[in-house]
């Protein structure tokens, strides 16, 4: 009865379309994207193996300094200071923020097709706002030990207690953890159901939600609006607290102030380098994609390799340290016991 209706009030045209639409919406609903496909730094297959090679050099790099920097923070006694503690905590996170993609990347150097499911995707995203977040409020605590020690030094050790330290880092990975779960909250939701080309390296939410199929202006808008106020109100935290430091430190003469001096010049250089990308890709986030793309490695590759490079070769203690390190674990009458024993195996 319904059709024959249809048919007397429609042009045969008209009805046609009229049936298939059920159809096309169903199917529409129906399909739902189970893979992305990142398109990586470079579509040359020359290119592959250079680079290959280079970010596993790159990421072997980072492993090996941040995790040095662990050790020697917990095996001397006299890097038991608030201070180290908080670049230890920071060297942990610099190695999470370069673990979460770099080696997926690495791998799909080698496979022409680089595809990564719907669920790691989100996984992705879920860990660098998490890592990412945790190092910008741990950036600023660092500040805030710097500014305790320079400006009130009597009281430092009674303001930053252990208890205070390990309540700091908290804070940190928790404002890390409200930041990443607010950021997916946009997105997970969102229906994917026809482009699944993510013109990076790994899954970020700028790009992702640019492939949904409905309008997500208002969901970018939030998104850059929940990323810029963090990333925006940590740099002027640090802008306001390095710039109390400064001040204080150039009223005074004298060579604890020089040491601090050193100490500031690192800190604010590690800051710059963190922020400065983080601040171009979410709150101008009208550049092009080649510039992000170079951003995003500089944050996720370079600047885990920098912390390590900046923080030891200022800094006096981190090097004696580590000469105190390298002396009791790589005697060199146990190094030449190792490579006889190895070369009594390979004989043998």
């Amino acid at each position: 009865m319904l059709t024959s209706l249809t048919d007397l009030c429609f042009s045969p045209i008209q009805v046609a379309e009229i049936k298939s639409l059920p159809k096309s919406m169903n199917e529409t609903n129906h399909s739902r994207v189970t893979e992305f496909v990142l398109l990586g730094l470079s579509s040359s297959r020359e290119l592959q193996p250079f680079l290959f090679l280079t970010f596993s050099l790159l990421y072997l790099a980072i492993l090996l300094g941040n995790f040095l920097i662990i050790l020697t923070v917990t095996s001397d006694s006299r890097l038991h200071t608030p201070m180290y503690f908080l670049l230890a905590n920071l060297s942990f996170i610099d190695v999470c923020v370069a673990s979460f993609a770099t080696p997926k990347m690495i791998a799909d150097f080698l496979v022409e097709r680089k595809t990564i499911s719907f669920d790691a995707c989100l996984a992705q995203m879920f860990f660098v706002h998490l890592f990412t977040g945790s190092e910008m409020v741990l950036l600023v605590s660092m500040a805030y030990d710097r500014y305790v020690a320079i400006c009130k030094p009597l009281h430092y050790m009674t303001i930053m207690s252990r208890r205070v330290c390990v309540v700091l880092v908290l804070i940190s990975w928790f404002v890390g953890f409200i930041h990443t779960t607010s950021q997916l909250a946009f997105t997970v939701n969102l229906p994917f159901c026809g482009p699944n080309k993510v013109d990076s390296f790994f899954c970020d939410l700028p790009l992702v939600t640019k492939l949904a199929c409905i309008d997500t202006y208002v969901v970018s808008l939030l998104i850059v609006a929940d990323s810029g106020f963090l990333s925006l109100s940590s740099f002027l935290l640090l802008v306001v607290s390095y710039t109390v430091i400064l001040l204080t430190v150039r009223n005074r003469s004298s060579a604890s102030m020089a040491k601090a001096r050193s100490t500031l010049t690192a800190h604010i250089t590690v800051v710059t380098l963190f922020f400065g990308p983080c601040i171009f890709i979410y709150v101008w986030p009208f550049s092009s994609y080649s510039v992000d793309k170079v951003l995003a490695v500089f944050y996720t590759i370079f600047t885990p390799i920098l912390n390590p490079v900046i923080y030891t070769l200022r800094n006096k203690e981190v090097k004696a340290a580590m000469s105190k390190l390298k002396s009791r674990y790589l005697k060199p009458s146990q190094v030449s016991v190792v490579i006889r024993n190895v070369l009594f195996l390979e004989t043998k």
